[in-house]
């Protein structure tokens, strides 16, 4: 049996060759064409050459998202978001993982040379000039879910997080816990510098004064519970030393939680604990996690939305897009 062909699908549509074309593309469509091309394409179990229309056109219809690390829950969310759009466009999405080294992003970058993808979607954890070159310079265009420099000329798509940190301090004070302590990543991080940044301006908002902070080698659960021991261990907390906590990620959050049970403390009763991004770790931990949401899908989303507007115009003014944050309230904190 003969492998269903572009015409046969026109021809079982009672539509055009370029008609076709136009659906299969992602391309504007009347309503009426899409589901006739799509029941034709259904019912002869059509499927696209995806060589021979790279070939045609000189893409390969494949783009690339690259996050520090993929076990993150906060990454899954913005992955799940930037497939949906790009899915729906005609592109195929590659997730890779960078890991925390600069030099690693930036060798990911001068390797889009090599031509396996159309356009490359970075959250990068760490930035240097180098990286800020290499995004300059590159042979594909890229958007960056993240903070660059203006000079880099690159898209980029950011989150608040200064406001994300006034959100929480807002939200302990209210509940009249006023010695709050800082659990943060990597300083040298572009998240660990925006979250240490707008934990100190939003103590200052209220007049509170920073009770306790630490440093988490990096932003996973595991550094969350090393962190935590030291938070206690440095603080003298003992159920007088702070009352609060913000963390700078949810796994850091959870970390910290299992180090409090384990020294008798309770949340929220004893120390109340938020944490950010929002991710599905949040619902699932116990007790359910405050956490600010950053927007990691709205994010994603309008990450991909441009890296799809650059592919096909490459001469657009670069957008930089910020997110505002929004506070998820659970029982972590009282």
């Amino acid at each position: 049996m003969s492998r269903p062909t572009i015409a046969g699908v026109a021809r079982a549509a009672g539509v055009s060759v370029a008609s076709v074309s136009r659906v299969l593309n992602g391309l504007p469509a009347t309503e009426e064409m899409v589901e006739r091309v799509q029941r034709a394409v259904s019912e002869l179990g059509y499927v696209p050459d995806a060589r021979a229309r790279s070939l045609k056109v000189g893409r390969t219809f494949q783009l690339t998202l690259a996050v520090a690390d993929v076990g993150n829950p906060v990454y899954v969310t913005m992955m799940r978001a930037v497939e949906e759009v790009v899915a729906a466009a005609g592109y195929r999405l590659v997730v890779t993982t960078t890991g925390p080294d600069v030099v690693d992003e930036v060798a990911l970058v001068r390797g889009m040379a090599r031509g396996y993808a159309d356009g490359l979607l970075i959250s990068p954890l760490r930035v240097d000039e180098d990286l800020v070159k290499s995004i300059r310079e590159c042979e594909v265009p890229v958007v960056v879910a993240g903070n660059v420099p203006a000079k880099a000329g690159v898209d980029t798509v950011r989150a608040n997080s200064p406001k994300g940190m006034l959100l929480a301090v807002d939200h302990l004070a209210s509940r009249g816990r006023t010695r709050i302590a800082f659990l943060n990543g990597p300083a040298d991080t572009v998240p660990g510098a925006a979250r240490a940044k707008g934990f100190t301006e939003a103590l200052k908002a209220y007049n509170l004064e920073p009770v306790a902070a630490t440093e988490a080698a990096d932003f996973t659960f595991a550094a969350g519970r090393s962190a935590g021991r030291q938070l206690l261990t440095t603080s003298g907390a003992e159920r007088v030393g702070f009352d609060a906590v913000v963390c700078a990620n949810d796994l850091l959050a959870v970390g910290l939680m299992h180090e409090l049970a384990a020294v008798g403390l309770r949340v929220p009763e004893d120390v109340a604990v938020v944490g950010m991004d929002d991710s599905e770790l949040a619902e699932q931990s116990f007790p359910p996690l405050t956490s600010v949401n950053l927007g990691s899908a709205e994010r994603g989303r309008r990450a991909a939305e441009l890296l799809l507007a650059r592919i096909e115009d490459n001469d657009r003014t670069p957008r930089r897009i910020v997110v505002q944050p929004s506070l998820s309230i659970r029982r972590s904190t009282p």
